[in-house]
């Protein structure tokens, strides 16, 4: 028996995708990010200094933080105040590990860069769709700063991508939306660079095994959705040639 998407996709199809950049007024950058009805808003900030560990270095920093609004899941969730959940935590590393592999911090001297991801609506892909949309934000803010005369020179080193594959029935899907997420047996998330080389991989078997052609069947097909949201991205950010021209 074939797995029939709720939304009528292929397998390898990712969902409508869409970035809107300046949604807010005062971060340097600042895009929501859709990925089907999963709404992200990425925002980025940056401040003078570093932490303890470089100072004097002559290099940056990129550091992150992940919040999901109590309305953005069908049943309100409580608000995370004084301590994070363990998902919370993790989401937000993951997002911070990510995107400092798209950096010269060098280049971007003892600053300070602040990911803020905060979903708006979840539907599943939120930490995807958070990387992803956060790499636009990230160029955007660049971008302003460089016009802005604080940096001499584009700190991007590359671009980074994620996405999510898992296995329904025993077949690989991209891209899960969350009644294929509920259902799968395994389940990855994928983060990419331009070079479609591996930057980190989550993967789990929430029933059961899966074998090894499996998951080169999930990286493949992975490696496909990262190869439409590397487009997608270029097409968000205007000045990218002036941002990343070796690429």
């Amino acid at each position: 028996m074939v797995w029939q998407r709720p939304d009528g996709r292929q397998p390898y199809q990712v969902r409508p995708i869409s970035f809107h950049g300046g949604f807010t007024r005062f971060a340097p950058g600042s895009v929501l990010t859709k990925f089907g009805d999963t709404q992200v808003l990425c925002t980025v900030s940056v401040s003078e200094g570093v932490p303890k560990f470089l100072a004097g270095t002559g290099k940056g920093w990129l550091t992150s933080e992940y919040r999901m609004l109590p309305s953005a899941t069908q049943e309100r969730q409580a608000r995370e105040l004084l301590k994070l959940s363990g998902r919370t935590q993790e989401i937000q590393r993951l997002i911070g590990r990510s995107l400092r592999g798209a950096i010269d911090f060098e280049a971007l001297g003892e600053r300070t860069l602040t990911v803020d991801a905060d979903v708006l609506q979840a539907d599943a892909g939120t930490r995807t769709a958070a990387i992803t949309g956060g790499f636009v934000a990230l160029a955007h803010a660049v971008s302003q700063l460089l016009q802005q005369g604080v940096l001499e020179r584009s700190p991007l080193s590359g671009q980074v991508a994620a996405i999510s594959v898992g296995l329904l029935q025993g077949e690989p899907y991209l891209d899960l939306n969350y009644i294929e997420d509920v259902a799968a047996t395994v389940d990855f998330n994928v983060v990419m660079n331009q070079d479609l080389g591996i930057i980190e991989i989550q993967g789990t078997a929430e029933e059961g095994s899966y074998s090894r052609t499996q998951l080169n069947h999930l990286l493949d097909f992975a490696e496909k959705g990262i190869q439409q949201l590397l487009i997608f991205q270029k097409e968000a950010i205007s000045d990218w040639d002036q941002l990343l021209p070796v690429n």
